[in-house]
C-alpha cells in the first residue's frame, strides 16, 4: 500500500536567530594603479525601480510590509516557490551603498571582483653606498679537505673510508666565487567592499568621523624581510541595511528542491519503478523528501546567515612581501652551480637601509654589475605598486675547492663547497657494486 506523504507546511520555523556569523562575503573591485572616479557602485538585486526584479517571474517587488509581516510572508514566499527557478542565485549581498560612491581616497571601488590596489607614497632619493675595501677571503686547508671527504664517505652506506684516510694530496685549486643577494621588503595595500551578517556588532559609520586615507591608517609591521598579511575594516566606512537576498525574512527558497520540498529519488532516478516493480525507496512516487530543507521548502539565508541584516564596510588588506634577487658569479670550473643553492656562504659584506644604491667597489666586476641590475629591476617592478620599507643586500663568499689526489697509484678528484664543506664527486674510488650507476 502506497502511503501519501503529508504536505509540509510552508511555515516551518526558520526564525531569525542570534549568534556568530557563518561567513563573510564580498566583491572585489578591479585592479587599479591610480585613483579614479567611476560609476556609482554596482548593487546586484537591490530593490530599485530602474533595475530588473529581484526574483524571476515577479513583475514587482513585494511590499516590505508583507515581507516583514509573519502572517503574510509565507504566502508571498509560497508564490515565489511556484516559479521555475525561485531561488535567488547569487553568491551574497556584496554591493556597497550608493551614498558611499565617492569616499575621498577610495574612489573607483565598484563592488566587482578584483580589489583596488592603492599606489604608495613617493619614495625619497638616495645617495651612493660608501665603498668597502676590507674583503675577507677565507681558504680551505688540507685537513679540512680530508675531513670533508671522510664525512662524505661515512654518510654513504656502501662507501669505504680508506681513500679519505690514505690519499696523497696533489693539488688544492681554489675556485671560490661569490653570491650577491638583494632583498626588497615592500608593503601593499588593497581595499575591497565586503559584507558580513549583522549580529549586533557596533556600526562604525561616517557619523563617527571622516574615513582616513588608506596610507594614513597605522599598521604594525610584524617582522622585516618576512612575508605576511593582515586585514582590517577601514574606520568610519560601515553601513547597515536589510539583506537583499531574503529581504529581511532570514530565509530563501531551497536551491536543492527549488521550493517544492521534494527531490528526484536517487534509487529509481525519478521513474518510480525498479525491476518492473514499484521503487521500494520512494514507494513508486519518483521523488523523496529534500534533506537540505527537510521538506520545508526554505533554508536559512546564506547572505545574512539568517539574521535578516548585513553590515557593509571597506576592508583594508595589507600584504608584506620580501622580494629576492640572487646572482652567483662565474667560478670557471666544471662544478654545477645549482648545488650552491643547498649551502650557505661566508658573509663578507652586508648593507641595510631604506633605499640602497649599487655597489661600485667590489673586486669582482660581475658582482657590481649584478647589484646595479638588481636594484634597477626591483625599482621598476615594485616601487610603483607598493611602499618600500627596507632594502638589504649581501655578498657571500662561496668556498669552492677542487681537490686532486692519488690513492693506490690512481688519480681522483672531488669538490669541497659551501660553508658546510659539502663534497661533490663523480668518481669516488671505493664503493661496492650496488652503488655503481650503470
Amino acid at each position: 500500500m502506497i502511503h501519501k506523504e503529508e504536505e509540509v507546511s510552508g511555515a516551518c520555523d526558520l526564525r531569525c536567530h542570534s549568534g556568530a556569523m557563518d561567513e563573510r562575503r564580498g566583491f572585489r573591485a578591479p585592479n587599479m594603479a591610480t585613483y579614479g572616479t567611476m560609476a556609482p557602485p554596482y548593487e546586484p538585486n537591490y530593490p530599485d525601480s530602474d533595475r530588473a526584479p529581484l526574483l524571476p517571474g515577479l513583475a514587482q517587488y513585494p511590499e516590505a510590509s508583507a515581507l516583514m509581516n509573519p502572517a503574510l510572508a509565507p504566502a508571498v514566499m509560497s508564490e515565489v516557490a511556484s516559479l521555475t527557478n525561485p531561488a535567488v542565485i547569487i553568491d551574497g549581498p556584496t554591493a556597497p551603498p550608493s551614498d558611499w560612491a565617492n569616499i575621498p581616497g577610495y574612489e573607483g571601488m565598484s563592488g566587482h571582483h578584483g580589489g583596488k590596489l592603492l599606489p604608495p607614497p613617493p619614495m625619497p632619493d638616495v645617495g651612493p653606498t660608501p665603498a668597502s675595501t676590507n674583503w675577507l677571503i677565507p681558504s680551505i686547508s688540507e685537513d679540512d679537505a680530508r675531513r670533508a671527504l671522510l664525512e662524505y664517505s661515512n654518510g654513504k652506506c656502501c662507501y669505504g673510508s680508506s681513500p679519505a684516510e690514505e690519499m696523497d694530496f696533489q693539488e688544492l685549486q681554489a675556485f671560490n666565487t661569490y653570491r650577491y643577494r638583494l632583498e626588497t621588503f615592500t608593503e601593499l595595500r588593497e581595499c575591497d567592499w565586503v559584507t558580513a551578517p549583522f549580529t549586533g556588532q557596533p556600526v562604525d559609520s561616517a557619523a563617527f568621523g571622516v574615513p582616513p586615507l588608506p596610507w594614513d591608517i597605522p599598521i604594525n609591521i610584524p617582522a622585516l624581510f618576512k612575508d605576511g598579511e593582515t586585514k582590517m575594516p577601514v574606520p568610519h566606512t560601515s553601513s547597515l541595511k536589510t539583506c537583499p537576498q531574503c529581504l529581511g525574512t532570514c530565509r530563501t527558497v531551497c536551491k536543492k528542491c527549488h521550493g517544492t520540498g521534494r527531490v528526484q529519488c536517487w534509487v529509481c532516478h525519478g521513474r518510480g519503478r525498479q525491476f518492473e516493480k514499484a521503487c521500494h525507496h520512494c514507494r513508486g512516487q519518483g521523488t523523496e523528501r529534500c534533506t537540505i530543507c527537510n521538506s520545508c521548502k526554505f533554508v536559512k539565508c546564506e547572505g545574512c546567515s539568517g539574521y535578516g541584516q548585513i553590515l557593509n564596510f571597506i576592508q583594508l588588506t595589507v600584504t608584506w612581501k620580501n622580494h629576492i634577487y640572487e646572482f652567483v658569479a662565474d667560478h670557471n670550473s666544471d662544478f654545477n652551480t645549482e648545488l650552491f643553492k643547498k649551502v650557505t656562504g661566508e658573509k663578507i659584506f652586508m648593507d641595510e637601509k631604506l633605499l640602497l644604491s649599487p655597489l661600485v667597489a667590489f673586486p669582482v666586476p660581475s658582482i657590481n654589475q649584478s647589484s646595479q641590475f638588481a636594484l634597477q629591476q626591483h625599482r621598476t617592478e615594485f616601487f610603483s605598486t607598493g611602499r618600500v620599507l627596507r632594502q638589504r643586500h649581501t655578498i657571500q663568499l662561496l668556498p669552492l675547492t677542487k681537490v686532486e689526489y692519488v690513492w693506490r697509484e690512481n688519480r681522483y678528484n672531488y669538490f669541497v663547497y659551501g660553508k658546510e664543506n659539502k663534497v661533490y664527486t663523480e668518481n669516488y674510488p671505493q664503493k661496492c657494486g650496488c652503488c655503481v650507476v650503470m
